[in-house]
């Protein structure tokens, strides 16, 4: 068994299969590429073992979206280390080699993503997850390289490792030890942002987690679940129980109150520009948050901070402030994770 699994998530992503698996086995030399199958309906799965026989197929009876897939197909794997990698990811030759490198000497290190880039645009920051994130005291994410849609080029401003908040679900790297101690992913979570809440467990249980430029990946975007209605809803309702979850209980009402009232002018902008789908989401998702909010994943004993949060308000920041890159915000750099 070799030390690394490169973990890939599928669900009748049949043609994202037939364009970047072969360049991820051709270039991982140093892994076992497994695939854990989320109950596809198309035939990506007879493709794969019909053309990568010797390649692990961890097949799952229905979609239990990426948290559920993700902690179901990892009690079957049981390598030192994990690659959680998107389908619709590019990754170059050697890509690997340095990561795991970071994590032997860095043992503190638990998590992390080397830097994100567009595919179509490779001097570009991607989306997800970019150069690594942060939330702020809201809970609302953001990255270097990337604020809401804003996305920068890469000129070698986030060179070097760097400790951030949180690594990127579309390449997330973590010592397999340190994901089924903190009891993987909130499956309550579905899709988007449990590697954030699970990052944040991370923090609160004193390990680092790392954003590296000495490795670009190349994301598609959009490609395993594209913008939505139910993306929004997803991103709000979850973002709600990761505060929850992780605050300290004195602070935790008066900030999810301050976020709800956020959230209710967001979803105006989304009626005023004739989005009534995402308006509709947005309240959905804060029904939704009332009804799973007192049913936690785990008995969390984890102590619980106030100082993971470089920003008060990202919206503040960049809508008014007009502050639409990650080295144009005013941070506190007191934080927990620097």
């Amino acid at each position: 068994m070799k030390s690394i699994a490169v973990v890939l998530l599928n669900y009748n992503g049949l043609e994202l299969l037939k364009q970047f698996l072969p360049e991820v086995i051709a270039h991982s030399p140093e892994a076992d590429v497994i695939l854990v199958d989320n109950g596809s309906t198309d035939a990506s799965v007879a493709h794969v073992t019909a053309q990568y026989p010797e390649l692990e197929c961890i097949c799952l009876p229905e979609n239990l979206g990426y948290a559920g897939g993700y902690n179901a197909g990892l009690k079957k794997i049981k390598h030192p280390y994990y690659c959680l990698l998107n389908t619709d990811i590019s990754v170059p030759k050697g890509w690997l080699s340095p990561l795991l490198l970071h994590f032997e000497t860095h043992p503190n290190t638990a998590a992390l993503q080397p830097h994100i880039k567009d595919f179509k645009q490779k001097d570009t920051f991607e989306y997800a997850g970019a150069a690594g994130g942060y939330i702020d005291k809201l809970g609302i994410p953001f990255c270097r390289g990337r604020l809401f849609t804003t996305l920068e080029k890469d000129e070698g401003q986030y060179a070097g490792a760097q400790k951030v908040f949180w690594a990127s679900g579309a390449c997330f790297f973590i010592r397999s030890s340190v994901f089924h101690t903190l009891g993987g992913f909130d499956e309550r979570f579905f899709a988007h942002q449990e590697e954030i809440d699970l990052c944040w467990r991370i923090h609160r249980s004193g390990g680092d987690v790392y954003a590296l430029s000495v490795v670009s990946v190349y994301h598609l975007g959009g490609a395993t679940l594209a913008p939505s209605p139910r993306k929004v809803f997803l991103n709000h309702r979850n973002s709600l129980m990761m505060l929850q979850k992780n605050l300290p209980e004195k602070q935790r009402s008066t900030l999810i109150f301050q976020r709800l009232c956020w959230d209710g002018l967001i979803g105006i902008h989304h009626l005023l520009l004739g989005r009534i789908g995402s308006f509709w989401a947005v309240i959905r998702a804060h029904f939704a948050f009332y009804r799973l909010r007192k049913t936690p994943i785990i008995a969390d004993k984890l102590p619980a901070h106030m100082d993971y949060f470089p920003l008060s308000n990202s919206i503040i920041a960049y809508f008014l402030w007009n502050q639409k890159k990650f080295t144009l915000l005013k941070m506190n750099k007191k934080n927990k994770f620097s």
